[in-house]
């Protein structure tokens, strides 16, 4: 399972970078979001720190946008529609099983319902041309120098860990969502 092939790359491969940049967004995300909120901020869904809207993201990003590496300006504006339409999708999808969306841009100026803002799509542009330009060369060059077992080892153990924390925290909201509709039902 782990040799076989998509976009050019061994399953292992995507899982891996998956992996690393579902944990490489959150940590960005948690220092940007500490250092504007002064405090130390976990921008995880649950205590893990993985966001894997990142790793989709990123590797979706990297594959659709790769046949046009050659043009920056074309990965810029691709990248920020792809990944602003990306981010609204994921927050309605949120909003209509979960409940709640995890991050709220009312406070920025151009926003659509505080789930998608100007700056985070100006920012989209930029994080595109980093991963397809420079970054997934190296996150790939790192995968390359782990040794494949020690990897799949590694790779099975991260995403075994945040499924159960992700479980553990959709049961929360689950939960508080229902006292929440049984509170409501009872006032009224």
């Amino acid at each position: 399972m782990w040799s076989y092939e998509f976009f050019g790359y061994s399953v292992y491969q995507l899982i891996a970078c998956f992996c690393l940049y579902s944990m490489g967004g959150w940590l960005v995300e948690s220092v940007y979001m500490s250092i504007c909120e002064r405090k130390i901020v976990n921008r995880g869904f649950g205590a893990t720190p993985f966001c894997p809207i990142y790793g989709f993201g990123a590797l979706a990003g990297y594959l659709a946008l790769r046949p046009i590496a050659e043009y920056p300006i074309a990965v810029y504006f691709a990248g920020a529609v792809v990944a602003t339409v990306f981010e609204f999708i994921v927050a309605k999808l949120m909003m209509k099983f979960l409940h709640e969306v995890w991050w709220n841009y009312m406070e920025k100026p151009v926003n659509v319902q505080g789930l998608i803002c100007l700056e985070s799509t100006l920012a989209w542009g930029l994080y595109a041309i980093l991963v397809v330009r420079f970054l997934h060369g190296g996150v790939i060059g790192l995968i390359e120098r782990i040794p494949i077992l020690i990897g799949q080892i590694a790779a099975l153990v991260i995403l075994g860990i945040y499924a159960v924390d992700f479980v553990y925290h959709v049961m929360r909201v689950v939960r508080k969502s229902r006292r929440q509709d049984q509170g409501g039902k009872q006032a009224a």
